[in-house]
Formats: C-alpha cells, structure tokens, sequence
C-alpha cells in the first residue's frame, strides 16, 4: 500500500503527517516506529494521523516516535492544523479551526504565513520544590506532564543524562514524564531545553514543555508579565500566553511543511 504523507515542523518538533480522513490506513506501533527513526526511516518525533469527527473539522490522532500513542502534543496540534489548512478543511465559524485530540477540545488560528496559534488545555497538578535526583523540581501537566529545571547554566545541562534519569523515576511519575531544562534571559524570556518521554531523547522543542516552563517562571515570579517568549533548542521562538488564572493559555509559533513523499508499507 503506497501512502502519501507531509514533513512538517513545529518549531524543530517534526512530524509525519498523514490525511486518513477516509480511515484507509491502520498502522501498527512497530511501523510508527519504523517510520519514525532518523537514518533509516522517514525520521521524526511522533506520527499525526488527520481523521474526521463527528463534532469537529477533523479529529488529531497522535504516536510518538516509539509507535505509541502519545498524549497532546503542542507543536503536533499546531502542525496539524497548518495541515488542516493546506487540505483546504473548511475553518470553523470564528476562522480558526476546532479539533479534537485524546477526547478535548482544542482550537487554532492560522495568524500568519506558517504561524499558528494553539489554545491549549487548563493546566492542572502544580507541585514545587520537589528534589528530584539532587535537583529542584517542579511540576505541571499542560496535556502532557513536565518536570521543570532551572539551570544558569543551559548548555551544559545534562539533558540527556539527568533528564533521562527523572523521566524514568516512575516511583514519583507512573507514567514517566516530560523533563526540561530553563535559563531565564530576560524578563519575558526564557530558553529550554527538552528530554521528551516517547521519543527517549531530547528534541529541537516541545510545545507543552515550553507552555509548563512559561507558567511555572511566572507562578515563581521569575518572568513578568503575561507572554513569555520561550526560545527552544532549534533557536526558533514560542510565544506563550496566558491570563493571570492560567485558565486561558496560548501557544503561538512556526509550523511548516518541509517536504512531501510517499512510503510503501504491508
């Protein structure tokens, strides 16, 4: 079976997209994870199927890169949207579109060329001061949950050693966890780096970790305001913003096709 698909990135978070609005294609974790490993496959963070809903313009069906279905995935969302747009789905009735992912609703704007902006879920379980493999944590779920770092020092953060390390405590976290790494910059700025759970390494961004890092430095008072600009490992820029009750949450950013192929699968 030969099927078509869509590169696209989210900021560096990159995706293998694919229209299966006529639910022809079934695929099993294995060839998502075939699929998605770099050198040998097409190479990406995680898969996006774009199904229809019985309520919705479309329904987001996410993997990780591991072939597993992953919870919401911020940059996924706004990529799937971008997508969305470039199959000419009809927007919904405020020029913005509503899908559905893992149940929710989420709605997105295309703002720009190749910028869209995600409104995301009422974030949920804050924790502080949380030691963690020696280091002080804190902790959100954004649709996804993150342990959130603070470093001065964000180049030499041991993503990938440490990260790995807390991503794996599930004494603490049962189902894993998300695990960044911030260096504040200014006062509405923050840089991060990410070690993602389902693709077991650190990734160019992380929509959800960049929302998680953004309302953690505000709740802490170590960003003003109510739009942090996040600048992930890819060196592009997120915008998060939100209200001061955190019931009201943005992720605006880069979302573009890189290159369009096909792959044959049994």
């Amino acid at each position: 079976m030969e099927i078509t698909f869509s590169k696209l990135s989210g900021a560096g978070n990159d995706f293998i997209v694919i229209d299966n609005r006529d639910l022809s294609i079934k695929f099993s974790p294995e060839q998502i994870n075939m699929l998605c490993t770099r050198r040998t496959g097409i190479g990406a963070d995680g898969l996006i199927l774009i199904e229809p809903s019985s309520a919705h313009a479309f329904s987001m069906k996410y993997f990780n890169a591991d072939g597993y279905p992953g919870s919401m995935c911020g940059n996924g969302g706004r990529c799937a949207a971008y997508f969305a747009f470039t199959l000419g789905i009809p927007a919904s009735s405020f020029n913005g579109y509503v899908f559905e992912a893992n149940s929710n609703r989420y709605d997105a704007w295309i703002t720009a060329a190749e910028t869209v902006r995600l409104r995301m879920l009422v974030p949920k379980e804050f924790r502080n001061n949380m030691v963690i493999e020696g280091l002080v944590c804190h902790t959100v779920n954004t649709g996804s949950p993150h342990v959130i770092i603070f470093t001065p020092d964000l180049h030499n953060a041991s993503v990938t050693g440490t990260g790995r390390a807390i991503r794996h405590r599930t004494d603490i976290f049962p189902e894993g966890t998300n695990v960044n790494f911030i260096e504040i910059t200014a006062p509405n700025s923050l840089s991060i780096r990410t070690f993602e759970r389902g693709v077991e390494d650190e990734t160019l961004a992380c929509g959800t970790g960049s929302v998680a890092a953004a309302l953690i430095s505000h709740r802490l008072d170590k960003t003003s305001g109510t739009t942090v600009h996040v600048t992930v490992k890819s060196g592009d820029i997120l915008d998060v913003q939100f209200n001061e009750a955190m019931d009201e949450v943005f992720l605006t950013g880069p979302a573009k096709i890189v290159y369009k192929g096909s792959f044959t699968i049994d």
